[in-house]
């Protein structure tokens, strides 16, 4: 499945191009694009037939993709506190999104979890103001209901659009459009109505990177441009939304046009950003992360949003359709980079990763507090990660129907535990990409195993548990 799909992408068909070299010795700019319920599928580069993409296209045909990459979380909340922090979601104790979803009679009684980014943690913006970076937050933030957890107190010298909630205020009654304006956003003040807030943003950014280039301020910069596309709402400006309705074939895959429309409208968002960086003469001295905070939003209620075929189920869901995500990091500095890197990555990399390329100076307490590791060795010649596993951990409940859950990849096999019956399922993702055949029965030892060191990481990171619940109904 993994060779049929990697057909799909013409612009890797290079596969390695190793042996890089550093040869920029200016401290580097750094953009870092989180898209929200972007699906592994849902670009072109990764083989949609419907999705329009061509900006990312070409940032990949200049990056490294990592097919198997992960957010650290099928929620987004937990996964932007572990980009912030390079610490697994449970180390940090915020498992579920902000504010969670309430199961009062639910089999299991759910942990209390911190519900925001901890001020105490020293995060990724603080680490590049630290070592003279401007730092600016654009878009979504969703890392705590107070102010006092919004980005301007979390090292961003500003922010634009970063606050409490986690989509844009659709609310007819207070007169919010939603991705329309006016958007009902403290940290983003309305303009003319209607206009849409995925251009607003991409303007923002690209103003910010033309009034900050090094040679105005003197500094280097990190913008941190996490858009808001393509969660709920489904909204799209109406020509494109026509546009993709023309083009929806009912044997493909991907279906919604107005979803193609938001992913059609995140792509013109980075094509924004790379054409002003080149305007401004920065693309050779800028990092590019690009990823997802986790799998694409399959189903909402009776609508069907996104495929992730050929992943099973969506965001929420402990399969890979809700946590394996395109991600994509180009590094200038190198003359030459991996093409592919099939090695499992997830998020908790990217501070560790953006540390080692622009070289940040960090307290030895925060380089051994890290839970993920640096990339720029797979990036320059994939080299093999020195890491036993990665894990998964969500105690909660969820509204698109998952109950809670821990997994756990190591190599090839994934064994994903479910804590309402005590329930294992075992798969192999190289031979079973879409965790369709259950072979925990046949692979018993397998299973002891991966729970072993499961159990063993709970010690560690100090995991939170569900636990049974006295008002179950």
């Amino acid at each position: 499945m993994r060779k049929s799909l990697l057909r799909l992408l013409p612009l890797l068909a290079t596969a390695f191009l190793l042996n890089g070299c550093v040869h920029k010795q200016q401290q580097p700019n750094v953009v870092l694009i989180l898209v929200d319920d972007l699906g592994w599928t849902d670009l072109g580069l990764m083989g949609s037939t419907l999705y329009q993409t061509p900006h990312v296209d070409r940032l990949a045909g200049k990056s490294t993709v990592f097919t198997d990459a992960y957010a650290a979380c099928t929620v987004c909340s937990p996964t932007r506190a572990s980009i912030m922090t390079g610490k697994y979601p449970a180390t940090l104790n915020c498992t579920d999104w902000i504010e969670g979803h309430k199961r009062p009679h639910a089999k299991l009684a759910v942990p209390d979890w911190t519900m925001y980014l901890d001020t105490a943690e020293y995060n990724l913006a603080e680490a590049f103001k630290s070592n003279g970076y401007v730092t600016a937050h654009i878009g979504k933030w969703h890392l705590g209901e107070s102010a006092i957890y919004w980005p301007v107190s979390q090292g961003f010298d500003s922010n634009i659009g970063g606050w409490a909630k986690g989509s844009p205020q659709l609310r007819k009654k207070q007169g919010f459009g939603g991705y329309f304006a006016p958007y009902g956003n403290p940290r983003l003040a309305d303009k003319e109505n209607g206009e849409y807030l995925t251009e607003r943003l991409s303007q923002e950014a690209c103003h910010f990177i033309e009034t900050h280039h090094p040679d105005i301020t003197g500094q280097p910069f990190f913008l941190n441009f996490w858009l808001y596309n393509v969660h709920l709402p489904l909204q799209a400006k109406a020509d494109k939304v026509e546009k993709y309705k023309a083009l929806v074939d009912s044997t493909q895959h991907h279906l919604n046009p107005t979803y193609a429309a938001m992913v059609e409208h995140m792509d013109d968002a980075v094509g924004a950003i790379l054409n002003s960086l080149k305007a401004n003469g920065l693309s050779e001295n800028t990092i590019i992360v690009f990823t997802s905070d986790n799998g694409g939003h399959a189903q909402q209620r009776k609508t069907m949003v996104t495929s992730n075929y050929p992943l099973r189920e969506g965001k929420g869901h402990v399969y890979e359709g809700g946590v394996r995500v395109p991600m994509l990091i180009y590094n200038p500095q190198l003359e030459q980079q991996v093409s592919v890197s099939h090695q499992p990555v997830i998020s908790n990399d990217i501070f560790p990763t953006l540390a080692a390329m622009a070289n940040l100076q960090l307290p030895d307490k925060v380089s051994a507090g890290f839970d993920g590791l640096s990339l720029d060795g797979v990036i320059e010649a994939d080299k093999p990660l020195k890491r036993s596993a990665l894990f998964w951990h969500y105690p909660h409940y969820h509204t698109l129907g998952a109950t809670p859950y821990s997994a756990i990849r190591k190599g090839d096999w994934k064994l994903i535990r479910f804590f309402e019956n005590e329930h294992y399922e075992l798969y192999n993702l190289r031979e079973d990409i879409s965790e369709s055949v259950n072979v925990a029965e046949q692979h018993s030892d397998k299973v002891n195993a991966l729970k072993d060191e499961l159990f063993l990481w709970y010690q560690q990171v100090e995991a939170q548990m569900p636990r049974p619940n006295s008002h179950y109904k």
